[in-house]
C-alpha cells in the first residue's frame, strides 16, 4: 500500500491573516495524524504575502508540537538560502525536541525572486555549492568523528533523514549518488517527472541511511463529495497559478464558477500543464485516478498538496481521501 503525505504552504486565504492560515495548519496537521498520513511537510518561499510558510523550521516545531506521531518535515528548505550548519542546528533541534518525527527535505531553488535573494544576503551562485552543502549537513548531523573540531548542538548524531528535492534530472541524480530519497515537485513541474524516477532507480547506490531506491511523487488533489463541486473548489489552484505567470502576487482566492472566463487560451494551456499531475473529484473519481497515477510512476509514497480556499472544505479533501488509503489497504 502507497502511503499517502501532505504537502502544506500555509496558504493565506484573502480575507484572512498569517495567523490564521498557520491555525488551520495546525488544526489540518491534527487531523492528519488521525486519519493515518504518514508526513506533513512544509515549504519554504519567501516575500510571498499569500504564504506563511517563509520561517520553515519554526513552523515545523509548530506543528510537531501539536501532533504526536505523524512525521514532520520540510518540503523542503532551500539549502542556498542557508548555512549548512545553521540548518544542522536547526533540525538537530526539531529532532531533540521531537525525536524520530523529523525529516529534512532539501532543495537547491532559491523560493523567491533575485531582489529578495538579496535581502536574504545569499551568493546568487549559492546553488552552485548544493551538493557540497548537502554532504555538509548530512556531517553535522552524523556521528561525532574524531579530528571533527565544529559540530552543530544540538544535531550531532541525531541522524535526522535527508531528502533530496527536485523536478529535473539533477536532484534525481544527486539523490541516486548519495544514496537518498527522491521526492519530485511534480505537483507544479510534472514535464521530467518519468525520466527523473527512472534516472534515479537506475543509478541508485545504496547508504547507510538507505538500502533502495524510494521516491515520494508530488500530486495535486482536490475531493470533494461530486465532481462538479471538486471541479470549483479546483479553480482556486488554477487562479492560483494564472497568476503566478502572470506576475501576480495576492493571497489565496476564493473559488469561482467560471474559470474559462478568468484565464485566456495561452494561460489555460500553460497553468494546464504545470497541474496536469491533479487528481479533481469525487471519491470515486479520485480512486480512479490514483490507482492510474501511482501505476504509471511506481510512486513509494505521495505527496499531496491540496490548495483549496475553505478550510473546511480541504479537510474534507483530505478526509476523502485518507478514506480511499484505508480502502486500498483492506482490499
Amino acid at each position: 500500500m502507497v502511503p499517502f503525505s501532505i504537502l502544506d504552504l500555509a496558504f493565506v486565504p484573502e480575507g484572512q491573516t498569517p495567523a490564521d492560515a498557520l491555525t488551520n495548519t495546525r488544526d489540518l496537521a491534527q487531523h492528519a495524524e488521525r486519519w493515518g498520513y504518514k508526513r506533513y511537510w512544509l515549504a519554504e518561499h519567501h516575500n510571498m504575502v499569500g504564504i506563511a510558510s517563509a520561517a520553515t523550521s519554526v513552523v515545523i516545531g509548530y506543528v510537531a508540537s501539536a501532533t504526536s506521531t505523524i512525521r514532520v518535515g520540510s518540503g523542503g528548505i532551500m539549502l542556498p538560502n542557508h548555512s549548512p550548519m545553521v540548518i544542522a542546528e536547526q533540525f538537530g533541534t526539531l529532532e531533540t525536541l521531537y525525536p524520530g518525527r523529523i525529516d529534512l527535505g532539501l532543495g537547491r531553488a532559491p523560493g523567491t525572486d533575485q531582489r529578495t535573494l538579496r535581502a536574504l544576503r545569499r551568493d546568487a551562485m549559492a546553488a552552485e555549492h548544493f551538493p557540497q552543502d548537502v554532504l555538509e549537513v548530512q556531517a553535522l548531523l552524523g556521528p561525532l568523528q574524531a579530528d571533527q573540531v565544529i559540530q552543530a548542538v544540538p544535531g550531532t548524531d541525531t541522524r535526522v533523514p535527508l531528502w533530496i528535492l527536485g523536478s529535473s534530472l539533477f536532484g534525481a541524480q544527486l539523490a541516486a549518488m548519495l544514496g537518498l530519497p527522491y521526492a519530485f515537485a511534480s505537483h507544479f513541474a510534472p514535464d521530467a517527472l518519468m525520466q527523473a524516477l527512472e534516472v534515479y532507480r537506475e543509478r541508485f547506490e545504496p547508504s547507510a541511511q538507505l538500502d533502495k531506491p524510494y521516491a515520494m511523487v508530488g500530486v495535486n488533489v482536490v475531493a470533494a463529495d461530486t465532481d462538479a463541486e471538486a471541479r470549483r473548489l479546483f479553480t482556486t489552484p488554477q487562479q492560483q497559478f494564472t497568476n503566478l505567470i502572470r506576475g501576480t502576487r495576492g493571497r489565496m482566492r476564493p473559488p469561482i464558477d467560471d474559470i474559462e472566463s478568468y484565464w485566456t487560451p495561452a494561460e489555460k494551456a500553460h497553468v494546464s500543464g504545470m497541474l496536469s499531475c491533479s487528481i479533481v473529484g469525487s471519491a470515486e473519481t479520485v480512486r480512479g485516478g490514483l490507482d492510474a497515477f501511482i501505476a504509471k510512476t511506481g510512486a513509494d509514497e505521495l505527496m499531496v498538496a491540496g490548495a483549496i480556499y475553505d478550510h473546511r472544505a480541504r479537510l474534507r479533501s483530505y478526509e476523502i481521501l485518507a478514506g480511499l488509503g484505508d480502502d486500498r489497504r483492506a482490499s
